[in-house]
């Protein structure tokens, strides 16, 4: 494009400091930012970013709709929850508007194997008015992309296995109270444990009415199979709470998670295929304790095995890097709800 793609950003929160800063570094500019919160409604998108005045100030969520039809975005980048039906009215309003929209919401990864009513009312209405729905983040590379580019170097695979930690810190207190951080572990149980202690066909049930609450690795294991070409037969998961022995100050939940109680979870997704290839992922988020880094390792077991491990990736700047390099690949995409896995590899922009 001649012309600077303009941008919307929807959630001015932890993640939107680093969007926004990357979205102008690459030679595109915001036109809009919206939020509910009232402490930043009205402020200079500037002051959030720690820079100079831009000039663009946040609305109200009621302000929304008429914003947008007034400065007409490229694209909304939308950074606020971690369920597809919680930034649905959000990803509706862009797709009734015709407005690109790609989102941190890690569910919105691979969302048709979780809930595929809300994907199919945002696929129906962003194919009537012409324009593309997504999710991107850290999963895009570190979960999909990495790992379907190693089984292309793998001869013959049985199994993939991975595991990811990250600080529900960086994040915000919607993802740290998804993971259960700052329950009792009777609390744990009974609010997130007990979704999983279900039948298949419950499960199913579940998912066929928007019930279901799946871990990130859900939609990842479903990404990854749609890539790799491979059928799902069956999927389960187990959650397990996590904890420390000592207390943890959390400024996030703004609570002191006391000794024995949930720090977070570990989420670990079996995906069973017709193909015989068995994918199982584990995900812990969690309020670190002061030893505690990120990291991420898969193993392809196979011939030969292979295992890459990055100790210490920066979560939240990889997660927004990454939604930016998007933003070409979801303009020029199809309409409609369109997963990365159909959009070709993620790539280093210097503009967008």
């Amino acid at each position: 494009m001649s012309e600077k793609i303009k941008v919307i950003q929807y959630g001015v929160g932890k993640m939107s400091v680093y969007t926004m800063r990357y979205v102008y570094e690459k030679g595109a500019e915001i036109v809009g930012a919206i939020d509910v919160n009232p402490d930043v409604i009205g402020k200079d998108i500037g002051e959030i970013m720690g820079s100079e005045k831009k000039g663009i100030k946040v609305v109200s969520l009621d302000e929304a709709e008429n914003m947008m039809r007034e400065v007409k975005p490229d694209i909304a980048i939308v950074t606020t929850m971690s369920l597809i039906k919680d930034v649905e009215d959000a990803l509706m309003l862009c797709a009734k508007l015709g407005v690109n929209a790609i989102t941190t919401c890690e569910e919105a990864f691979y969302p048709m194997n979780s809930n595929p009513e809300v994907t199919k009312r945002l696929d129906d209405m962003a194919k009537q008015t012409g324009c593309t729905i997504t999710g991107s983040g850290y999963q895009d590379v570190y979960w999909g992309q990495l790992i379907s580019s190693i089984a292309g170097s793998t001869q013959t695979i049985k199994k993939i296995k991975g595991s990811s930690s990250y600080n529900v810190e960086d994040y915000g207190i919607a993802l740290a109270k998804a993971h259960g951080a700052g329950l009792s572990l009777e609390e744990f149980d009974e609010q997130v444990a007990s979704v999983d202690r279900i039948s298949d066909q419950e499960r199913q049930e579940m998912i066929n009415k928007g019930e279901y609450l799946p871990s990130y690795m859900w939609n990842v294991n479903g990404w990854l199979c749609a890539k790799l070409g491979l059928t799902v037969k069956n999927q389960t998961q187990k959650t397990v709470p996590q904890t420390n022995n000592e207390d943890i100050e959390s400024s996030t939940l703004g609570m002191t998670v006391k000794a024995g109680m949930a720090t977070g979870m570990s989420a670990v997704v079996t995906t069973e295929t017709e193909e015989g290839i068995i994918i199982e992922s584990e995900c812990i988020g969690k309020v670190y304790a002061k030893n505690d880094f990120d990291k991420n390792e898969w193993t392809i077991i196979g011939e030969p095995e292979t295992t890459l491990v990055i100790n210490r990736p920066s979560t939240v700047e990889l997660t927004c890097a990454s939604v930016v390099n998007r933003i070409p690949d979801v303009i020029h995409s199809r309409s409609g709800y369109v997963p990365t896995e159909e959009m070709g590899e993620l790539q280093f922009r210097m503009n967008i």
